[in-house]
């Protein structure tokens, strides 16, 4: 289950071995300033094999990394033990709350929930029943993961979140409705294109419509020290848009190359006779995609944003400015995957 075999993993953990109470278990195994070490880190805490650990490793891991925090670490306890209880930690419970997530809202989940509902919106995608369907499904699943993967320091409601799902899912099915009727005369490989259309368009609304108290109110800001030193829209906005871009992303390559690859496919000989294999075979391939995609497309950006005081409210300026002094250049904050 992803535990660190190699000698090299190994001697690092004997060398270690007599003083883990100072190690940290926080410390990022890979440089989360450069795109290839955000893309390594996010390639450990996606991996879909997290949702089948049961619930009391989940527990286990949740207990490690509280005591690796406070330094009480069990005797004979050795780092390969704790960088695996850090990465089960870092894919089930949420970085704000410290909360155990829902399975189908985890990142971990995109893999083998975006390529079912992803494998299927491409299949079935030239009747009217269908395409509302499965942009209704597709929906349903962006609004569980964006309320799971929220910043939890913006507390949403009720209300919000039922604004959020019916705006977004009327948004997906309207556009992927109006594009169908429009693309009828056109290549079939257009109207192939109409779900990523759909998606694309409904992450726009999805997102900002379910974070968009933050937007009204501010995203909470902290010192390097992890202080909160106040709340701002702008930083809000910035995260926001970073997450729209990572998810359109994520779907892009397999929503975009995958129906060119399906096109070709069918036109051959041996693909026309098992036409009850094409929906496996999309579903198969999506997955392929999504396991690549879900860590790039969440390594595009930090997921703790660093920002200058100088971009913030003027405001929030004078208050940081009035309080520290000079002594705070950036705030930083948690923009959700």
């Amino acid at each position: 289950m992803g535990r660190p075999a190699s000698a090299r993993p190994q001697l690092c953990a004997n060398e270690m071995e007599a003083d883990l109470s100072h190690f940290n278990i926080d410390a990022p195994r890979w440089d989360q300033r450069t795109f290839l070490g955000r893309v390594k880190h996010f390639f450990n805490i996606t991996d879909p094999r997290t949702v089948l650990v049961p619930e009391w490793e989940l527990d286990w891991a949740k207990a490690m990394v509280e005591k690796s925090r406070m330094g009480i670490v069990p005797p004979a306890t050795q780092v390969e033990q704790l960088l695996y209880a850090k990465k089960l930690y870092d894919s089930a419970f949420h970085p704000d709350t410290g909360e155990k997530m829902n399975i189908i809202g985890r990142m971990s989940f995109q893999v083998p929930g975006g390529m079912i509902i992803t494998g299927f919106m491409l299949q079935f995608y030239r009747t009217m029943p269908a395409v509302v369907f499965w942009q209704w499904v597709n929906q349903s699943f962006n609004a569980l993961v964006n309320y799971t993967n929220r910043n939890a320091a913006s507390p949403t409601s009720i209300r919000q979140m039922a604004l959020s799902y019916i705006t977004a899912t009327t948004t997906a099915v309207a556009t992927a409705v109006g594009m169908n009727m429009l693309t009828k005369r056109a290549p079939p490989l257009v109207s192939r294109w109409v779900p990523f259309a759909a998606v694309a368009a409904a992450n726009c609304v999805n997102i900002p419509m379910m974070r968009q108290q933050e937007l009204i109110h501010g995203i909470c800001v902290k010192d390097v020290n992890q202080n909160e030193i106040g709340h701002s829209r702008r930083a809000a906005a910035i995260g926001i848009t970073q997450v729209v871009i990572s998810r359109i992303t994520m779907a892009a390559p397999g929503m975009i190359l995958l129906p060119v690859i399906m096109e070709r496919l069918e036109k051959l000989h041996f693909m026309k006779k098992v036409k009850v294999l094409h929906a496996p075979l999309q579903v198969t391939l999506c997955g392929c995609f999504l396991i690549f995609m879900v860590p790039v497309a969440c390594g595009l950006f930090p997921q703790k944003c660093e920002l200058p005081v100088s971009y913030l409210e003027p405001e929030l300026q004078d208050t940081i400015k009035a309080k520290y002094g000079e002594l705070v250049p950036y705030v930083y904050f948690n923009k959700g995957l």
